[in-house]
C-alpha cells in the first residue's frame, strides 16, 4: 500500500486546513485508516481513525469537535478537515493504513505515508 499525504501549510490560529491522503496498491475499502501527528521534540500521537466502511470514527480528545476524518472510496482518498486550529496543532501529519481487522482504538498500523507539515501561527 502506498500513501501520499498532501494539503499541509501555514495557517493562522482559528483557521482551517484539509489534509488529503491518496491510497493505492490495495482495495481502499479493505483498509482501516488513520491520521497521526508528530510535533518537534515529541513522540508521534494518534489524531483520528475511520473504519473500513467509513461508518465509524474515533478521535483524540485534543481534536474532538474541531477535526473531522472522512474517506471517499470512489477516489481512494482519506481526508482530515481541521477547523479552529491552534498553535499546538503544529506538527507533521501522517496518514496510516492497516489491513488487519482491529478496533479503531488500536493504534497499530502497517502502512504509513510520508507526512505533510502543518504550521499554525499565533
Amino acid at each position: 500500500v502506498q500513501l501520499q499525504a498532501s494539503g499541509g501549510g501555514l495557517v493562522q490560529a482559528g483557521g482551517s486546513l484539509r489534509l488529503s491522503c491518496a491510497a493505492s496498491g490495495r482495495t481502499f475499502s479493505s483498509l482501516r485508516m488513520g491520521w497521526f501527528r508528530q510535533a518537534p521534540g515529541k513522540e508521534r500521537e494518534f489524531v483520528a481513525a475511520v473504519s473500513r466502511s467509513g461508518g465509524s470514527t474515533y478521535y483524540a480528545d485534543s481534536v474532538k469537535g474541531r477535526f473531522t476524518i472522512s474517506r471517499e472510496h470512489a477516489k481512494n482518498t482519506l481526508y482530515l478537515q481541521m477547523n479552529s486550529l491552534k498553535p499546538e496543532d503544529t506538527a507533521v501529519y501522517y496518514c496510516a493504513a492497516d489491513s488487519r481487522v482491529a478496533a479503531l482504538i488500536n493504534n497499530e498500523y502497517n502502512y504509513w505515508g510520508q507526512g505533510t507539515q502543518v504550521t499554525v501561527s499565533s
